[in-house]
């Protein structure tokens, strides 16, 4: 982990709020690219996952934007109502699960609410290296629109196009009218709340865009578990311990309380920090983070959330 002070808090927009963090002796922090993201432990709170929202150019500052959820379980509630400029809060190296495509000749950035942070960091970087690409940015009104006058004023400005839910008809977004057929070469990002992404993905899929073209960062996710459910065996194969996971209780509870440590963040199945390598045995994915593809070959799986379809799994711990 790393220390870090908080050098500046701002209001973005309504219950969004940015935080400017600076390496504690003033050197340069770690590079990190288009669409990564640190984590964070605010005080009191869970540690959680927030996208780099600056220049990747930038080595003086990392910039993340919370939105403060009513349904919070800790973390944007404790960012919101305890830190501070002045404060420390140790932090991650940058990585990155979602990062631009090499090999792109266009991009196509969507993004919805709080989506915009990897979406940002990403149009500074197309633009810094003369790459082409479009940007839609939604929200539900100009109040709650963030970072609005750093991209009305930025040099692409030209290429970022608004959709406001409470605006006038014409200039809302709508999939089907803003996404275009595929073409080789262009390649699709996509952040926000589920619906979006999925109503997104949908929609290119119907279109006949290839899987390998289309990217996205889901950023929360519902995990239900039902008290029906099997109850499974997980076992930590360096050490040959035996896990009982019960129904009601995840993976990853069932081996905190049996002493195994799996590092975790969003504790939802979309951040992918508690991915872990299956040895042996199928595992059933409830995650929204490895793609249909890594998923069906059952070699690793997220167990803050996937369960389990045979009666044992055998993992890489």
């Amino acid at each position: 982990m790393l220390s870090v002070r908080v050098s500046a808090v701002t209001d973005e927009a309504q219950g969004i709020r940015s935080f400017e963090l600076v390496d504690v002796a003033g050197s340069a922090l770690p590079a990190f690219s288009a669409g990564a993201h640190i984590d964070v432990i605010p005080p009191g709170g869970p540690t959680r996952s927030y996208s780099l929202c600056n220049n990747p150019s930038e080595r003086h500052r990392y910039l993340i934007a919370v939105q403060r959820e009513a349904d919070s379980r800790g973390g944007s509630a404790s960012m919101h109502e305890r830190v501070r400029a002045g404060d420390l809060l140790a932090i991650s190296a940058p990585k990155n699960h979602f990062p631009l495509a090499q090999d792109a000749s266009s991009s196509l950035l969507l993004a919805a609410g709080i989506g915009v942070t990897p979406i940002l960091s990403m149009a500074e970087r197309l633009h810094a290296s003369g790459s082409d690409f479009q940007m839609h940015y939604c929200t539900r009104s100009m109040q709650r629109t963030a970072f609005h006058r750093r991209i009305t004023t930025a040099p692409y400005a030209e290429k970022v196009h608004f959709h406001f839910g409470d605006g006038e008809a014409v200039q809302r977004f709508d999939v089907a009218t803003h996404l275009p057929e595929p073409q080789s070469g262009v390649h699709l990002y996509v952040c926000g709340p589920g619906g979006f992404i999925e109503s997104v993905l949908t929609t290119a899929q119907a279109l006949g865009w290839k899987e390998s073209h289309l990217h996205r960062e889901y950023f929360g996710a519902h995990v239900e578990l039902c008290g029906a459910e099997e109850g499974f065996e997980v076992v930590a194969a360096r050490t040959g311990k035996v896990v009982v996971v019960p129904p009601g209780k995840t993976v990853l509870q069932a081996l905190a309380e049996a002493g195994v440590d799996v590092p975790f963040s969003c504790e939802q199945g979309v951040c992918g920090t508690c991915e872990t390598r299956v040895l042996d045995g199928k595992p059933e994915h409830r995650d929204l983070y490895l793609t249909p593809h890594e998923q069906a070959a059952n070699d690793r799986f997220m167990p803050c959330c996937s369960r389990s379809l045979s009666p044992r799994l055998v993992l890489d711990l």
